[in-house]
């Protein structure tokens, strides 16, 4: 009975394993879920739009209108030997089909560029902001998964601190120790549940951002695949900034938008100088009227016409001329904003890539120094056994050794989003790229499930 029972908890700790969330499955659920992705999402079907609404203005225009009524009207003749009197009971009707085609509209033109180029914006905007929830899912990721880092370091230190404090007791007890050991050991201890408290909360927000990404209240934290103490870092390809550089400059969406922008205002511009010039339409219209005004009083008309019509602006108040130097200054705003995000976006590139070519080597430097914490750890409580070291030097030891493991862990996971955003800002981070960074997460492997089965091959329970 037992046996089964311990079975059946192996393969619920296994189901719950294979159920894993990577970063992948993180961001694939934030897909469909992502308030502010499914926004953006609509933001860019309605920008679609405005390629279709500046076209319109170029293209033929057909309308249609009819009218009927009934009148009654009294018409006055004026003669030399007074005035007569007729009252008239009829009624009227109108109908009138008409079909226009601009044939030199230069706003018209205008506004149909800078149509194009919202819909353009829109499209580089989602696409930034696409990229944008790749880089917001790895990072709630990581800052759940180094909070627990923390976490369970915080717990090894109160346990640490905890067999220092007894230990520190009972020789003082015994009249070896100090009341200061004590203290020490007590005060550390505190300062380690602090940490503890302190990374916890940081775990809850984390872990509240991914379950927003999602849809769902929380993530529970055992549903995150771990990165495994054995991460290496990632190959950067391609090896040179100047690369990155000339990259960030023809892909980056952000600044592809800014350019969109640049185009959608120094159309504005033109549109509004098209206030001064001349328009030209063809038209055509079939009309039929009966009785239509007084004038044409029981006499119908069938008529068809075709020609052009001109119209030539001469005299707006000066408005014209105040939007053009309006829209000029706004040009000139934009032009501005895009050399300002163009010097922002280089900079956070080349951030981003002194942290990868710096990350190898803080990565290395500090799993040599953990390795020497630990081997520091050890010599110095053989020391105190010696008479050589005293109880503040294993506390300093032990801070430095758990200091080293928080070290540590932060620059794996500052490495793993160092890489991300170097792609971002470069303007090629992609599905692909998330892929990669989420094979290097292995999943817990199911230990409880191995035991089990050894344990009740045996016949113990």
């Amino acid at each position: 009975m037992r046996t089964t029972a311990l079975l059946g908890l192996g393969f619920a700790l296994w189901a719950g394993n294979a159920q894993a969330l990577g970063p992948f499955q993180v961001y694939e659920q934030a897909l469909r879920n992502d308030p502010e992705f499914l926004a953006a999402l609509q933001e860019r079907d309605a920008g679609q739009e405005s390629r279709t609404i500046g076209r319109a203005g170029l293209l033929p225009k057909l309308s249609y209108n009819y009218n009927k009524g009934r009148n009654n009207s009294r018409a006055t003749y004026l003669n030399e030997r007074g005035n007569s009197h007729e009252d008239r009971n009829y009624n009227s009707y109108g109908s009138t089909f008409t079909v226009q085609q601009p044939l030199i509209d230069y706003e018209a033109y205008a506004n149909y560029r800078k149509g194009v180029a919202q819909a353009l914006f829109a499209d580089e905007t989602f696409r930034s902001k696409s990229q944008e929830l790749l880089v917001r899912v790895l990072t709630h990721y990581t800052q759940a998964l180094f909070a627990q880092d923390q976490i369970d370091n915080a717990r090894a230190k109160k346990n640490a601190y905890e067999q220092q404090f007894q230990q520190n007791e009972q020789l003082f007890r015994q009249g070896e120790g100090t009341r200061t050991d004590i203290l020490e050991a007590e005060s550390r201890y505190e300062l380690a549940t602090a940490e503890q408290l302190q990374a916890q909360d940081e775990q809850d927000a984390a872990l509240r951002e991914l379950g927003a990404l999602i849809g769902v209240a929380m993530v529970n934290i055992d549903e995150l695949t771990p990165l495994p103490a054995s991460f290496s870092a990632l190959p950067l390809q391609p090896a040179s900034f100047s690369s990155w550089h000339t990259m960030a400059l023809e892909s980056n969406p952000l600044l592809a938008s800014q350019r969109e922008a640049l185009e959608v205002a120094r159309y504005e511009v033109e549109r509004n100088r098209a206030g001064h010039l001349p328009k030209l339409n063809a038209y055509a219209s079939v009309r039929k009227m009966e009785s239509e005004s007084g004038n044409t009083y029981n006499q119908r008309y069938d008529t068809n016409t075709i020609g052009i019509e001109i119209s030539l602006p001469l005299y707006a108040g000066g408005g014209v001329a105040a939007s053009v130097r309006q829209a000029n200054s706004n040009l000139a705003r934009v032009e501005y904003e895009l050399e300002g995000k163009t010097r922002e976006t280089l900079i956070e590139l080349r951030r981003q890539f002194n942290a990868c070519q710096s990350g190898v080597s803080k990565l290395r430097a500090y799993q040599k120094a953990l390795v020497s914490a630990e081997a520091l750890v050890v010599s110095t409580r053989q020391s105190i056994l010696g008479g050589e070291r005293v109880n503040l030097d294993a506390l300093n030891a032990e801070q430095q050794l758990y200091s080293t493991r928080r070290d540590l862990a932060q620059a794996r996971y500052d490495y793993l989003l160092a890489w991300t955003k170097l792609h971002f800002y470069a303007g090629t981070l992609g599905e692909q790229d998330l892929a990669r960074v989420d094979e290097v997460f292995v999943p817990r492997e199911p230990a409880t499930v191995l035991s089990t089965k050894k344990v009740s091959s045996h016949g113990d329970f």
